[in-house]
């Protein structure tokens, strides 16, 4: 099968490779669609994946071609949507339900082949049937959605709270729609990218700027303050813009040498929590019925469909902060 490869820091290509075969509770999935994250960046620099050559691509849906000897809950041709979280469920963080922290953590797409190429073997059990009103390329923003639902488990948010997001991408851009959903009285939104305003007005936030600066805040200030740019100079402001008894959630990728500063006083202070958000736990399945809902359009976030040889292009698109979700699709020509 054809797939794009990271085979160094800094270098990619599109190879052939092997086909998967599926292990005894594994299937192998036909990809439709691969959508391109922070976390790929990060990979492609020499971070998070513990070692290369790896073809990335952890967002993904498609349709079962292949099933494992022990596999019966599902058959050739279904279409789903997978998690690609792998836990050992050995450890003590998988054991008290923490799975997301796991000592041996890995996923599809970071540790092991991903979703960036023709065929993606998966766990069965990390699967989720995608129902008829669905499309199956559309579906492969259900990853991130899982990882903005669990962003809001962390955040425990309450009715009518004053919400601001730094950051218009993808993610950004779903923690306003789930901060809609849930009840908030206000959604102001953070970006220097124009467009991604565009599209965060579009959706409906309250207001929106290129600095904290420009915004009126709450009379009581912002009860949730959430950086989804991983941003250092981000993160420093969004630190300082948290209201009395308020929580700030660091959902954004940082590198791992951004350093910010806290004010441990204001923080006792004013009974401030800061808080992080990573990846998925317990929440891929409720993202799959969320999604179903219509809580997210997916002809708004989806930006760029393009075939597997445009890769480098997706990436170097993603890099330059242009569209909002890139799609890899390889069922699509080269042409």
């Amino acid at each position: 099968m054809r797939a794009a490869v990271i085979t160094q820091p800094g270098s990619m290509e599109i190879t052939t490779v092997d086909d998967p075969a599926p292990g005894p509770r594994e299937v192998v999935v036909e990809v439709s669609a691969c959508g391109l994250c922070g976390t790929d960046l990060h990979i492609l620099q020499g971070e998070f994946a513990p070692k290369l050559p790896v073809i990335p691509g952890h967002e993904f849906a498609g349709e079962i071609v292949a099933l494992g000897s022990a596999v019966t809950e599902l058959a050739v041709g279904t279409r789903v949507a997978v998690d690609p979280s792998l836990y050992c469920f050995e450890c003590h963080y998988c054991r008290i339900g923490q799975n997301n922290l796991c000592e041996r953590w890995a996923a599809i797409g970071v540790t092991n082949p991903g979703a960036a190429a023709e065929f993606v073997a998966a766990p069965v059990a990390n699967c989720a049937v995608l129902p008829e009103n669905v499309r199956t390329e559309d579906a492969a923003l259900i990853e991130p959605l899982s990882c903005a639902v669990r962003g809001y488990d962390v955040l425990r948010s309450r009715l009518a709270s004053r919400v601001l997001v730094y950051g218009a991408g993808t993610m950004g851009l779903m923690m306003l729609q789930l901060a809609k959903a849930t009840g908030a009285a206000s959604v102001d939104v953070v970006d220097v990218n124009a467009e991604r305003l565009a599209t965060a007005r579009q959706l409906g936030c309250s207001a929106s700027a290129a600095s904290a600066d420009e915004l009126r805040p709450p009379k009581y200030g912002w009860d949730l303050v959430v950086d989804a740019t991983g941003n250092a100079k981000a993160i420093q402001d969004a630190l300082g813009r948290v209201g009395k008894g308020g929580t700030y959630l660091q959902f954004g990728v940082a590198d791992y040498a951004a350093r910010a500063t806290i004010e441990p006083y204001r923080i006792y202070n004013q009974e401030i929590t800061i808080t992080g958000s990573m990846a998925v736990l317990h929440s891929f399945e409720r993202a799959a019925d969320l999604f179903a809902t219509g809580v997210i359009d997916p002809d708004v976030f989806i930006s760029d469909r393009l075939p597997l040889a445009a890769f480098p292009d997706a990436i170097a698109r993603f890099q330059a902060g242009t569209g909002r979700k890139i799609q890899i699709q390889p069922g699509l020509g080269d042409t």
